[in-house]
C-alpha cells in the first residue's frame, strides 16, 4: 500500500520538488519496513530496526508539508498511527498488505467481468458473503461446502438463529 500511495504523489506530480523529496525520503522506510520480516536476525536486532524505521516515519509523516498530495499521505499515517505500526510490535506481522490484496484479487476481477451489483443491496450481499465463504476457507479448508450448507439448512428451518454460531461455532 505505502509503495502505491507514494507511487500515486509521483504520478500526479512528476516535476515537484517538495514530492520527489518525500518520495526519496519515504521509500527506503517502508522497503526497509516490507523487507525485515525476511532477515534472518534476532529478535533484539530485528526489534531495534523496527523501533528506529517507525520513529523515521513517525518524523517523516509529522513533518510539516505544504503539498497538498504529501499532506494526504501524511494525514492518512497521523489518523490511522494506531493501525499502521503492528509490523512493529509483532515480527509475525508483515508491514504491508500485499496478501490482502492478493486475495481480494479474483473477487475483484469477476466483479469486473460480471459488469458488478447493480444495486447497493446487491453490492453489500456479495460483500458479506464472500467475507464469510474466505473466513470459513481459512478456518475449515476441507469442509467449507458442507458447513456452508449445513448452515443454510439450519437457517432455512430457523431463521432466529445466530449465523456466526452456526458457521463458526467449531464445538459442533
Amino acid at each position: 500500500k505505502n509503495s502505491t500511495v507514494t507511487g500515486w504523489v509521483r504520478i500526479e506530480y512528476p516535476n515537484n520538488m517538495e514530492v520527489a523529496a518525500f518520495i526519496e525520503a519515504t521509500k527506503p522506510l517502508f522497503i526497509t519496513a516490507m523487507n525485515l520480516r525476511s532477515l534472518s536476525i534476532s529478535d533484539e536486532v530485528f526489534y531495534k530496526i523496527t523501533r528506529k524505521t517507525k520513529d523515521d516515519i513517525l518524523k517523516v509523516m509529522n513533518k510539516e508539508a505544504n503539498h497538498p498530495g504529501i499532506q494526504e499521505i501524511q494525514n492518512i499515517f497521523r489518523e490511522n498511527e494506531q493501525r499502521l505500526y503492528h509490523w512493529a510490535e509483532n515480527r509475525d506481522v508483515p508491514a504491508d498488505n500485499n496478501l490482502s490484496e492478493r486475495e481480494l484479487r479474483p473477487l475483484v476481477i469477476a466483479r469486473k467481468i460480471s459488469f458488478g451489483s447493480q444495486s447497493d443491496e446487491g453490492a453489500k450481499t456479495r460483500e458479506v458473503l464472500m467475507t464469510v465463504l474466505r473466513t470459513m476457507k481459512k478456518r475449515y479448508p476441507k469442509s467449507v461446502l458442507e458447513r456452508f450448507k449445513n448452515f443454510l439448512d439450519q437457517y432455512a428451518q430457523n431463521p432466529e438463529l445466530d449465523p456466526y454460531q452456526i458457521l463458526f461455532d467449531d464445538t459442533s
